[in-house]
């Protein structure tokens, strides 16, 4: 396979690809060359040249004209997706050079998707309607490869976590915060704080070791004074970590607050008074340096900044710290 596969990366020209698709509409080689604007003998050498390459005959010679075989109706097939697709492409080039289309692909930690990214997304999409949008959920650790890839345009998370943070261009649009929160089923909490040592009889649902809320919530543990907790469910899911919760008035978990307030307010879960200790993470937008970003991808990015509330005038901050200091 892999010797058939270099060969025709090498050797296989779209013209073949359009030959076949005529000889499959028109059953015969003088008819599908006419339509080629090509003589018959050009043709003929044409798809000689393909079945060369898979080493096999395409079509069977009938009364009827020619009949692509098994092979010739999978080569057939295969041929009209690339013509399928260089249509799309020579469309997709058509309205990004009008500014009225194109593609844009984002990746986003959970935190930042509810308050952050979705309207940002909504506001795009409006003034854009035929983007092409994909939103890429994940830690910024396993994201920022695919930036480097060219698989993402830019992602909302954190660059200090990649081996070489200075490759990155990094913008700060504000704080992850995060909360304990259990299902709604639970009992009702009291409304003054609630130690994290009081939750030691429930059952934590975790995230994995790689991902940095684990870490977190092993250092608000070890402040804490307590092991890990034993036998825990870990999932890296925002949906199974909801259901879980839902589900059961025993399980406890850790979520960004922003996602936490949208499930409190669907009456899904209830957030714990708990106060904790570590500093809320910053996230922002990570592009790659040296790379040129798309009009969507600039625009976008616009759209986020310009949510991110400006800060007081330092006279405004000046009364702030003074009325904390009289209180």
């Amino acid at each position: 396979m892999k010797d058939t596969l270099n060969v025709l990366l090498s050797k296989l020209r779209i013209k073949q690809l359009q030959l076949l698709i005529a000889l499959d509409d028109l059953k015969s080689l003088h008819k599908a060359a006419g339509a080629m604007s090509m003589t018959q003998s050009a043709a003929s050498k044409a798809l000689q040249e393909l079945e060369s390459m898979l080493d096999a005959p395409l079509f069977e010679r009938s009364k009827t004209g020619m009949i692509p075989n098994q092979l010739g109706h999978c080569v057939i097939r295969y041929a009209r997706l690339v013509a399928t697709d260089l249509t799309a492409l020579c469309q997709d080039v058509a309205e990004i050079r009008s500014g009225r289309g194109g593609r844009l692909a984002v990746g986003a930690i959970m935190g930042a998707i509810p308050a952050c990214v979705v309207p940002a997304l909504n506001r795009l999409h409006a003034g854009q309607p035929n983007l092409s949008i994909e939103v890429v959920e994940d830690t910024s650790a396993r994201m920022l490869p695919q930036l480097d890839d060219g698989r993402l345009d830019l992602v909302i998370g954190r660059a200090a976590v990649a081996a070489d943070p200075s490759k990155y261009h990094y913008r700060p649009l504000g704080d992850e915060p995060l909360s304990v929160v259990v299902g709604y089923s639970h009992p009702p909490l009291p409304k003054k704080e609630v130690p994290l040592r009081d939750l030691a009889g429930h059952r934590w649902v975790m995230y994995p070791s790689h991902m940095p809320l684990h870490a977190l919530l092993e250092r608000e543990m070890d402040l804490a004074g307590l092991e890990m907790p034993d036998s825990p469910i870990s999932t890296a899911s925002t949906f199974v970590t909801v259901a879980l919760l839902h589900s059961s008035p025993e399980l406890v978990s850790l979520l960004p607050s922003a996602i936490a307030a949208m499930f409190v307010q669907r009456k899904m879960l209830r957030v714990v008074p708990v106060r904790l200790k570590s500093p809320s993470q910053t996230f922002g937008v990570v592009t790659r340096k040296g790379g040129v970003l798309s009009p969507p991808a600039e625009q976008f990015i616009e759209l986020l900044r310009g949510q991110v509330p400006e800060p007081p005038p330092a006279r405004v901050q000046k009364r702030a710290v003074q009325k904390r200091k009289t209180a």
